[in-house]
């Protein structure tokens, strides 16, 4: 399914796309170069913003949990790149360790559960859930609406206390799924004989989104300067502001005079490009998931406004975790629509390879608005069978394929980032 847009691509847009598909062979090429160097994250979905003079990601998560919003077509890559990813830490791979969220955000997680098991099984896996709920001692079942059951059992330390299984399974992998948003469970340290994916600093309580942009900030840099673009068509504005207590009412200064930093930088590009929209930026926790601590703002004035269920908003996110560092990031517009809903792609990778994804489409959002809220609905992007091979032949701005080639030059370059990202922040180095 393709979606009606507002406004088409236009300007430096329609000129990006020419420009990637012109270098599509260098691309692909400088990438595969890049996968030599650095090694990707297990998998990763990324949100993007197509304002039709911008394409940008604006949010990359390291356990993504929306499997179950791929389009059944494209299990097969699932399953080929789960292959693939599995095969670089353990060949000869028997058992996974899946360990999920103990509370997750959304009914529809476990169903995403449900399909991540079905991909990982066709690859020869026997796949097992772990429950990281310290004070479960019994296997937990859970059961979907069509009728299928998950079995979620306590986790258990080995007799040395060097490996992590259940009860008689004894994986070579360990794959969370769980964000680790407050704390890392001291079950998960300290793991010598297996492998743990996503690496325990890759969990919200050590991650932070400006580290992540500031790598995905050097990657840009380097492959707009390949392609001949503005990396700003591909790359937010963006800037940390810590010490901040919505509470208590401190800090707010400092936030106001980055909203204003931020927003006068944006008003310079959009004078560059002509560009009549105005500009806004969006603060959000500098960690975090579930779409919490996030709100717009067109006025910096709007900061020192807020009423007292707003600062609340902003201060507490996921498992009530009091949030004090925060993100201001370039707001960028969405003009993708389905069923004139709002909608923004969201695109999943496993290992290096897109396996797919959806819209995010949102009927009571707004074009500048975060969709990643309660009332959003998800639409199977129509990356089908040509999600890499663009049509070369077709006016720009004309063709899905091509469309959807870009998202996932994008994507990838944010995987990239975040490949980078968890380099720099390894608290062990010398083991990466």
């Amino acid at each position: 399914m393709v979606p009606h847009l507002a406004t088409a691509l236009n300007g430096p847009l329609l000129d990006f796309e020419k420009k990637i598909l012109e270098a599509t062979p260098s691309i692909e090429r400088w990438f595969r170069l890049e996968w030599q160097e650095h090694t990707p994250p297990f998998y990763c979905s990324v949100d993007l913003r197509n304002a039709g003079f911008k394409l940008a990601p604006v949010d990359t998560n390291l356990f993504p949990g929306g499997f179950n919003h791929l389009g059944s077509e494209m299990l097969p890559l699932a399953v080929q790149a789960s292959m693939a990813a599995i095969e670089k830490y353990c060949p000869d791979a028997r058992n996974l360790l899946l360990i999920p969220e103990d509370r997750p955000c959304n009914v529809s997680y476990w169903q995403n559960i449900a399909r991540q098991m079905q991909i990982y099984r066709q690859t020869g896996l026997n796949v097992r859930l772990g429950n990281l709920d310290e004070t479960a001692f019994e296997t937990k079942i859970i059961t979907l609406a069509d009728g299928i059951e998950l079995s979620i059992e306590p986790l258990q330390r080995s007799a040395n206390g060097r490996r992590l299984g259940l009860k008689n399974f004894d994986p070579c992998t360990i794959l969370l799924n769980n964000d680790l948003s407050t704390r890392i469970p001291g079950i998960l340290e300290n793991i010598h004989e297996q492998t743990l994916l996503p690496p325990l600093h890759a969990g919200w309580a050590m991650r932070r989104k400006t580290n992540h942009f500031a790598s995905y900030d050097e990657v840009v840099k380097k492959f707009a300067k390949m392609v001949e673009i503005d990396p700003w068509l591909i790359n937010p504005f963006f800037a940390k502001c810590g010490d901040v207590d919505f509470e208590a009412g401190l800090g707010l200064e400092g936030l106001m005079a980055t909203v204003d930093t931020i927003l006068a930088k944006i008003k310079k590009k959009y004078k560059e490009y002509g560009i009549k929209e105005k500009p806004f930026v969006i603060v959000k926790a500098d960690a975090g998931t579930c779409g919490m601590g996030i709100m717009t703002i067109r006025d910096s004035r709007e900061v020192r406004d807020l009423n007292s269920k707003q600062r609340n908003r902003m201060t507490v996110v996921k498992d009530g975790r009091e949030v004090h560092d925060y993100i201001v990031q370039e707001g960028i517009y969405t003009f993708e629509q389905i069923d004139e809903s709002v909608a923004e792609p969201v695109v999943y990778m496993i290992d290096r390879y897109v396996v797919g994804g959806f819209y995010r489409v949102h009927q009571d959002r707004g074009i500048d608005e975060n969709l990643n809220a309660p009332g959003m609905e998800f639409v199977p992007l129509a990356f089908a069978q040509q999600h890499a091979v663009p049509d070369m032949r077709a006016k720009p701005g004309t063709a899905a394929p091509n469309r959807f080639y870009m998202y996932g030059v994008v994507a990838r370059l944010a995987l990239l980032a975040a490949s980078l990202e968890l380099e720099k922040t390894d608290p062990n180095p010398e083991i990466y």
